[in-house]
C-alpha cells in the first residue's frame, strides 16, 4: 500500500499516542511538529543507505563555469539529488575521481555519469522503508509532543532495529557485488 507524507506522519503520531493529522496546515501541535521535522527526517533516512528504490543514474549537464582549482569541469547536480554514490565516464557509472562542492560535481572529464540517491515520491516507498521511516518519525516526534525522553530513546532504538531490517531486505534485491580489478587475483592467473 502506498502512503503519502501525511499518512506516514499520522501513523508515526499514532505510535506515540498523539492524534493523527489530515494536513500539515491544520494548526495543531501535531501538524506543526510533523511539518517541521518530516522533510529532514525523510531525507536523512533516504541518504543513510544506497536504497535500490531511490538510486538512479544520470548523465550530468556540463556548466560553463569551470572550478577554481583541482578539476577542469563542473556539472549541474540533479534537482532531486541527495547523495552521490559514484561517478564515471562513458558507459561506466563508477571509477571517476570527483568532488562535490557548491551543489556542483567537479571532475577532469568532459562527460560524467553519476550514480546517486534521489528523493522519490512517498507513494513509491516500499513497505519495509515505510516502516523504518514511521518509527524514525515517531522517535523524532516523541520528545516535542510528549516530553518523554525515555520513550523517545526507546523509539530511537526501535527505529535503528527497523532500519537494519530494511537495509537487509534492500540488499537482497540485487546481485552481490563482484570483486573487480583486484591485483592479487590477477597475479595468480
Amino acid at each position: 500500500m502506498s502512503l503519502t507524507a501525511i499518512a506516514l506522519c499520522s501513523r508515526a503520531l499514532l505510535k506515540i499516542g498523539a492524534t493523527g493529522i489530515a494536513s500539515f496546515d491544520e494548526g495543531t501541535a501535531e501538524a506543526e511538529v510533523a511539518a517541521n521535522l518530516y522533510p529532514s527526517a525523510r531525507d536523512a533516512l533516504l541518504s543513510a543507505h544506497p536504497w535500490n528504490f531511490a538510486t538512479a543514474q544520470v548523465r550530468l549537464a556540463p556548466l560553463a563555469a569551470q572550478p577554481v582549482a583541482d578539476f577542469a569541469h563542473a556539472f549541474q547536480l540533479p534537482a532531486d539529488f541527495l547523495r552521490a554514490l559514484s561517478a564515471g565516464s562513458g558507459e561506466r557509472g563508477r571509477g571517476l575521481r570527483y568532488r562535490i562542492a557548491e551543489r556542483r560535481l567537479h571532475a577532469d572529464t568532459a562527460a560524467v555519469t553519476l550514480t546517486y540517491v534521489f528523493r522519490p515520491p512517498e507513494e513509491s516507498f516500499p513497505p519495509f522503508f515505510d516502516q523504518a521511516l514511521i518509527l524514525r518519525l515517531a522517535a523524532e516526534f516523541c520528545l516535542p509532543l510528549t516530553e518523554s525522553t525515555s520513550r523517545a530513546e526507546l523509539l530511537h532504538r526501535l527505529a535503528e532495529e527497523e532500519m537494519r531490517r530494511a537495509r537487509l531486505i534492500d540488499a537482497q534485491e540485487e546481485s552481490p557485488a563482484a570483486v573487480e580489478d583486484f591485483t592479487l587475483i590477477e597475479a595468480r592467473r
